[in-house]
């Protein structure tokens, strides 16, 4: 844009109008948009905002900037808090081992490079080689490695690329004798692995968007298709699709000797929520067609885990139990009257399972904490993973002939560490501990369970620095999410120690509508419920000035994407709670929401305002449409970025426009748009900007100053891998 006619916008529609609070904010024009929602007419004014491509938006955002990074750098520890969140950070960080043939492969970061490095070595004591940086994907390192998928015999792997944080991929394909791409080049690519057959792989994909709309527009006609490798994408197969049921998920996934693949078909079920049909094919015989294992879509979900020696199909379902079990399926004969259970329900939630060395490994979560059991592909139980410590455990699996596997341990003061699985023996070692300069027996982690509004316990994590006193002054930062069927686990984070090590107390609340105790729990937090989550979030925040871990003008909260709509919501229905609120990336308008790319997949959890029922309960929580005049709302810092196609930024511009205009106290009102960023921070380096803008908000407003002593960072272990 040229500066004459920025210049010109912003003089118009943005003019800083004064406020009778410290700040002035651009004026934002209104425009008369009235929408009939089954008798209620509702007004949008700020609509023209959805409009990402327009000049006028972009001036908007240009100006919100301005005011909002004009305040942040008129704080004067800000820079600190940079400073020490790199300190934190910048110690080498792995990712678990994955075997393809002779080769490993795994993830590194040397400390503060904004993308992971992708080695491979051969054997377990070979010396590493760089397969793939990221880092040189893009000028500004904000283009990361999204999908990398081998061929089961090491030849060939599919990379696919993310520019700027956007959900949409391209996909390239690497010859790994040479390390050299090879033509092939797939566009539009979006909620797609890459399932290899042969010397081809599977992918889903959309049509082309209309030019400049790829950001914002309507996903919709999901198409599965295989590419053979050194073809032009024109020339792949069109596998599947269905213009019938254009809002509907298709994607195959490959047996691990590539004779079958699967084909799952997503979609809302009768009762709202998503479940799946399961088709497959035997690709080992000439003209065979799928055909269906579970033919209907319904509301419940099944996943194919691996084919036994029977040749029957292990499947993980929630059909007849709602914290999942494991049944064996004829593929010729797959009525349900011939299921047989493998693995029964059990009082826990089953959450993962994967296969390696001819086992089964199941996940459990038992009170949000992982438990992990070994048991033969007939279903017994053999033997429970030891782990070290109350917490949460990943990234088990592995081929048929593995002979061990490597997980991941973590907690909150737990940084993540890589233990080698034997599988004969069920011995488990220490393979690489990170060196984190910081002392976890200083940190004291807490499990409480607090009632509801309607007498239901819910647990939340506390964390803090030992010798905290209990007398309401400590800053604390409560996080929730609350949906989608996702638990909140307990995990380490370096910045998150930055926050601890300043006296301030982190809390994780585990919200009814995630998977922590099955799908009862995600019921309880879902459609008509919502509700419910917003009273778990708010006696949360009650139960903690109750037992003077805080008090409302030291309280923050932060969630994002469905966690910002949580926030939102929240500081409308109690905004004397809170001192702070940090809505990040958030569904802020509940009527709108299905509109944009992918949201109309969110139906399933939400509902929509196209049915009566459903907008009421919409209306009555969407956190744009339950602002109000006169009301002291904490200070509040809204977070988005120019590249988020999952929840269009709209969502946070509309909701910031209202703010702005409806709040007139003091407290700030501030919304900070990230470019070359979408969903999550696009490298590592926006990502500590953006933690170390948001703690140099709460702790400014909250009129504290923190102390920081310059503690160095870790140094890379010198043991082998």
């Amino acid at each position: 844009m040229k500066a004459t006619l920025l210049g010109a916008l912003l003089a118009a529609p943005f003019a800083l109008a004064a406020q009778s609070g410290p700040l002035a904010y651009p004026t934002t024009r209104k425009v008369d948009t009235l929408t009939d929602y089954h008798g209620t007419r509702v007004a949008d004014p700020y609509r023209w905002l959805e409009d990402d491509r327009s000049e006028e938006t972009k001036a908007w955002v240009a100006a919100q900037n301005k005011v909002t990074f004009g305040y942040l750098e008129n704080i004067p520890y800000r820079a600190q808090w940079m400073k020490r969140l790199e300190e934190l950070n910048n110690y080498p960080k792995y990712g678990a081992p994955f075997r393809n043939n002779d080769y490993y492969y795994f993830y590194k970061n040397d400390g503060l490079q904004n993308q992971s490095v992708l080695y491979r070595q051969k054997g377990l004591s070979g010396r590493p080689e760089p397969v793939l940086d990221p880092n040189g994907f893009s000028a500004e390192g904000t283009t990361s490695l999204a999908t990398f998928s081998l061929s089961e015999n090491g030849r060939y792997a599919v990379v696919g690329k993310s520019a700027g944080g956007s959900d949409w991929r391209t996909y390239f394909v690497m010859d790994m004798q040479t390390l050299k791409y090879l033509p092939d080049s797939l566009a539009w690519i979006k909620s797609s692995g890459a399932a290899w057959r042969g010397d081809g792989f599977f992918y889903s994909r959309y049509p082309k968007p209309a030019s400049g709309s790829d950001l914002s527009a309507k996903n919709e006609n999901h198409q599965v298709y295989f590419h053979k490798v050194g073809t032009a994408q024109e020339q792949d197969v069109l596998v599947y699709e269905d213009k019938a049921n254009v809002q509907r998920f298709h994607n195959v996934g490959t047996s691990e000797d590539e004779r079958y693949s699967l084909l799952y078909i997503r979609d809302r079920g009768a009762k709202g929520k998503l479940g799946n049909a399961l088709w497959f094919r035997d690709e080992r015989a000439a003209g065979s067609t799928y055909k269906p294992l579970i033919g209907e879509v319904t509301d419940l979900s099944y996943s194919f885990v691996t084919e036994a020696p029977d040749g029957r199909f292990l499947v993980l379902t929630n059909d007849g139990a709602q914290n999942n079990r494991v049944v064996s399926i004829d593929p010729n004969n797959p009525d349900r009257s011939d299921w047989k259970t493998i693995i029964a329900e059990g009082t826990e939630n089953i959450t993962g399972i994967s296969t390696a060395g001819g086992k089964l490994f199941v996940s459990y979560l038992k009170d949000v904490t992982s438990r992990v059991y070994v048991h033969g592909l007939d279903g017994k139980r053999e033997r429970e993973v030891k782990l070290p410590a109350l917490g949460t455990a990943s990234v088990f699996g592995g081929k048929k002939g593995d002979k061990e596997l490597f997980f991941t341990f973590t907690s909150f003061t737990f940084a993540p560490t890589i233990y080698k699985y034997d599988i004969a023996t069920g011995k488990t070692d220490v393979f690489r501990k990170p060196e984190v300069k910081f002392n976890s027996d200083d940190y004291v982690t807490e499990q409480v369970f607090f009632p509801s509004k309607d007498g239901t316990k819910v647990p939340m994590f506390i964390v803090y620095k030992k010798g905290l006193k209990r007398d309401g002054s400590n800053p604390t930062l409560m996080y929730g999410y609350g949906g989608f069927n996702v638990p909140s686990n307990p995990g380490f984070s370096p910045t998150r120690i930055g926050w601890l090590e300043q006296g301030g107390v982190y809390v994780l609340v585990n919200l009814r509508g995630g998977s922590e105790y099955g799908e009862k729990w995600h019921e309880a937090g879902m459609r008509h419920k919502k509700q419910n989550v917003f009273d778990d979030f708010i006696a949360a925040g009650e139960h903690l000035v109750k037992t003077k871990y805080t008090s409302p003008e030291r309280l923050a909260i932060q969630g994002g994407s469905n966690g910002g709509t949580l926030v939102g919501a929240v500081m409308n229905q109690r905004p004397d709670l809170f001192k702070v609120a940090i809505p990040q990336v958030g569904v802020m308008d509940m009527l709108r929401f299905q509109k944009f790319t992918i949201g109309w997949n969110w139906i399933a959890e939400y509902g929509s305002s196209e049915n009566p029922a459903d907008f009421k309960t919409l209306y009555n929580y969407s956190p744009i449409h339950n602002l109000k005049r006169g009301v002291n709302y904490p200070a509040t810092l809204i977070t988005t970025a120019d590249h988020d196609d999952r929840v269009v930024p709209a969502h946070s511009f509309k909701y910031a426009a209202t703010l702005q205009e409806l709040y007139k106290g003091n407290n700030p009102v501030l919304i900070r748009v990230d470019v070359n960023s979408g969903h999550g921070a696009s490298n590592l380096k926006k990502s500590l900007e953006t933690t170390a803008d948001i703690y140099s908000f709460i702790f400014h407003n909250m009129k504290l100053t923190p102390k920081f002593e310059g503690v160095a960072g870790g140094k890379e272990s010198k043991k082998t891998f």
